[in-house]
């Protein structure tokens, strides 16, 4: 296994330093340090690090500005591969490379062994909803956000904390309210006197969107400028308070939820927010005997273990295999000939979709198309995506990129409607 720690200033790369085994280096502002960062909120001797088997091991050596971890002093922690600290106010993030790289073949039939083993797990506590877990993970293992959208009681908010448990990822829920402000998602600077020194500084204390699963509730009962707190978050996996910007450590999602149904005190996401979901995933009702199954299993003093199944860096792991699927030039124009449909402004535009549709999907839903398409394959086992792939995911991806007309609203006609008209209305290119 190869190490290396990279120094970030603003979220970028500066410097890149080799991690041997059995050897420390130590981070400071002196010239003398192995790993020299010119900041003078660095000590001259800041923190001494050293690898622990496949982690590192971190010690702060009484530096005045202090050393974090997870938004905490630390004196000492351990950190595992893609996660960062923070020296004075620098961040640092430690990577790992695996030693063996597996063929993808190989790779596919283990995300489909994980995926099996996180269905099992499910439905420990979730009955039914399989089309909901199914969508989830293809969300999680894309690397994207998801907003889920239901009636209460439908086990919205239990769904998102099952998954966390399952992928032993650390999972923070944020209640959206009309009163929560952007810093209480982000986080804010303080002051805080050193009682070494009695110089003041500023100190970053990091929000709850810094966690790798963030649950947020009800995210439509907070005004639009508090909704733009996750803007940067959700595009960039970064936060930018006080002048300086903070990476977010992967894996990172934003799983939404909202009730579609009760508009008393809410206020409807903006488009451009809309469209950072890489998924807009429907509950429904259960079925007789998936209620029936509900009841029982609610209303015992049964409980429950969950198993974890999968960790931060399998998944990442994961999500880049996804990447390496190829997809036939045929199906990626299938999939834009299909975005492009909606859009009433285009020339060839159908005369349907001119009607009912205001606004039409933009390029992310293409992109969100192949992407999702291609983990659906990997879901199921197999390598080579389809045209139909892209069909079976066509609905979560773009149902909530469309803008329906006053006159498809007066009619009834929902975007799912129109999707699935445009699913059977646009032809396949022909295979080259």
């Amino acid at each position: 296994m190869s190490a290396r720690l990279i120094v970030l200033l603003d979220g970028s790369p500066t410097q890149t330093v080799p991690i041997e085994a059995d050897k420390k280096l130590v981070i400071g502002r002196e010239e003398t340090a192995d790993i020299v960062i010119s900041d003078d909120m660095v000590s001259t001797k800041h923190a001494e690090v050293e690898l622990d088997g496949d982690q590192l091991l971190i010690r702060d050596l009484g530096s005045t500005n202090h050393t974090f971890y997870d938004g905490e002093r630390i004196t000492t922690a351990t950190i595992s591969d893609g996660e960062r600290f923070v020296v004075g106010q620098v961040d640092v993030r430690f990577e790992t490379d695996e030693e063996e790289a597996l063929d993808i073949e190989t790779q596919i039939e283990q995300l489909q062994a994980v995926s099996g083993q996180l269905r099992t797990e499910f439905a420990k506590v979730i009955v039914g909803q399989k089309a909901v877990l199914n969508e989830l993970l293809i969300t999680v293992f894309a690397g994207g956000h998801a907003l889920l959208e239901g009636v209460p009681g439908l086990a919205k908010t239990l769904i998102i904390s099952t998954l966390s448990r399952m992928l032993s990822l650390d999972f923070k829920r944020i209640q959206f309210t009309p009163d929560l402000m952007p810093s209480d998602i982000t986080g804010t600077n303080v002051i805080e006197e050193d009682h070494t020194t009695g110089k003041r500084v500023t100190v970053f204390v990091a929000g709850p969107v810094f966690t790798n699963i963030v649950l947020a509730d009800e995210i439509n009962r907070t005004p639009p400028k508090t909704q733009a707190a996750l803007l940067q978050a959700m595009q960039e996996h970064e936060v930018s308070a006080g002048g300086k910007t903070y990476k977010l450590d992967a894996p990172f999602f934003v799983l939404a939820t909202q009730n579609p149904i009760d508009q008393e005190g809410t206020y409807p996401l903006p488009e451009a927010q809309k469209d950072r979901f890489l998924m807009n995933i429907l509950i429904g009702y259960p079925d007789r005997d998936e209620e029936e199954g509900i009841v029982e299993h609610t209303t015992t003093n049964e409980s429950v273990d969950i198993d974890s199944i999968c960790d931060g860096r399998a998944l990442i792991r994961f999500q880049r295999l996804i990447r390496d699927i190829p997809v036939s030039k045929h199906v990626t124009g299938y999939a834009v000939d299909l975005v492009r449909a909606t859009r009433p402004t285009e020339s060839d535009a159908l005369e349907f979709v001119k009607e009912q549709v205001s606004w039409g999907a933009g390029p992310r839903a293409s992109q969100a198309l192949i992407l999702c398409a291609k983990c659906q394959v990997a879901l199921d086992g197999r390598m080579n995506v389809s045209t139909d792939d892209v069909r079976r995911v066509a609905l979560p991806v773009m149902r909530h990129r469309i803008l329906c007309s006053f006159r498809a609203e007066a009619e009834g006609i929902t975007t799912d409607d129109i999707v699935s008209r445009l699913i059977e209305e646009i032809p396949e290119r022909a295979t080259q």
